[in-house]
């Protein structure tokens, strides 16, 4: 899937930096190969706009906030959160020309990052219920750029084949590379799957699953919300609970941004949080080596005209199909495949 052909992509809530992180200034972000900035409006809350002064095009991000306004580093022309130029310094309010204004998408902060859409959303923002539960910790892990699609990031983190040969030096089991069957059943916002996969437990991750022995078990029960995103819930048998969001952010065709961030249900004295962020930090390496080296729609050769087949495939159909299938639903048909 080429998501810059795919105007529906357009109309999902996508996230782009820590809320926290905006109270420095505005920042400049590209979201499906158009270019918003961000910024925090009078009472605080994120807003987005098109990069771009009605006025000379000068890059808004080259400006700064004042009294919840954007100001443009130009000429000072202040834009609020829906876009509207309501104040030029050069002239009279009784001058100000009408319908000066700027695009304005949707912006709204959720789990402590701003979120924007393009266009009206299809789909609620996701949620997790450990957010919200005081037995869980949060950890805040990072964000940042991958020279990897978004799909196909997603797709990777529903395929259970690659855990053999992608993760030796972590948890894979090299010497089982047949994949745990995924139970899959469609949900209004993506798919839920549940799947138990046996991995390797060496001494240094025993603190991380609770379990003693050298192969452990993980009960994955993982949620895909459209377009992409991806819960991670992984239970060992321990009762240790290890859940992380991962928002794979379309840049473009070729780039995203990864926003991770990881719940848990132990305490600092069960695992440090040093030691937590090491693990994950490790795995997410391994991934990040290998589909930075495949081709950015990897799921189809198009030199051959051969769609390729896994055995763990399924995921990465039902994640293609979904799209298409809840436009369907709304009478719309401006879809490419």
């Amino acid at each position: 899937m080429l998501v810059m052909q795919q105007p529906v992509l357009r109309r999902f809530w996508y996230a782009t930096v820590p809320v926290g992180h905006l109270q420095d200034g505005p920042r400049p972000f590209t979201l499906l190969h158009e270019n918003i900035v961000l910024f925090l409006d009078a009472d605080g809350r994120p807003a987005a706009l098109a990069n771009r002064c009605c006025h000379r095009t000068a890059q808004l991000s080259k400006g700064w906030t004042a009294e919840g306004l954007f100001v443009c580093g130009y000429h000072g022309w202040a834009y609020n959160r829906t876009g509207h130029c309501v104040r030029i310094p050069q002239a009279d309010a009784q001058a100000m020309p009408a319908g000066t204004r700027v695009p304005a998408y949707r912006c709204e902060a959720h789990h402590g990052y701003a979120w924007a859409a393009l266009e009206d959303p299809l789909l609620p923002l996701p949620d997790i219920p450990e957010a919200q539960n005081p037995r869980f910790q949060r950890f805040d892990q990072f964000y940042e750029v991958w020279q990897c699609a978004s799909l196909q990031f997603l797709e990777n983190a529903f395929d259970n084949t690659h855990f053999s040969f992608v993760h030796t030096r972590t948890f894979g089991q090299g010497d089982q590379p047949t994949p745990s069957q995924y139970a899959l059943w469609p949900t209004p916002w993506g798919f839920d799957s549940e799947t138990i996969v046996p991995v390797h437990n060496p001494p240094h991750a025993v603190r991380i699953t609770g379990d003693p022995h050298p192969v452990t078990t993980r009960h994955l029960r993982n949620q895909w919300f459209l377009p992409f995103t991806r819960i991670f819930h992984a239970t060992y048998p321990s009762g240790r609970q290890h859940i992380i969001m991962k928002c794979a952010t379309p840049i473009d065709d070729r780039i995203m941004q990864l926003c991770q961030w990881l719940y848990r249900n132990d305490t600092e004295a069960d695992c440090a949080t040093a030691e937590l962020m090491a693990w994950d930090r490790a795995i997410v390496d391994e991934d990040r080596a290998i589909l930075e080296a495949t081709e950015y729609d990897v799921c189809i050769d198009i030199r051959h005209g051969v769609e390729c087949h896994m055995p763990s495939d399924k995921p990465g159909l039902l994640m293609r199909q979904r799209p298409l299938e809840l436009l369907h639903t709304h009478g719309e048909t401006e879809v490419h495949r």
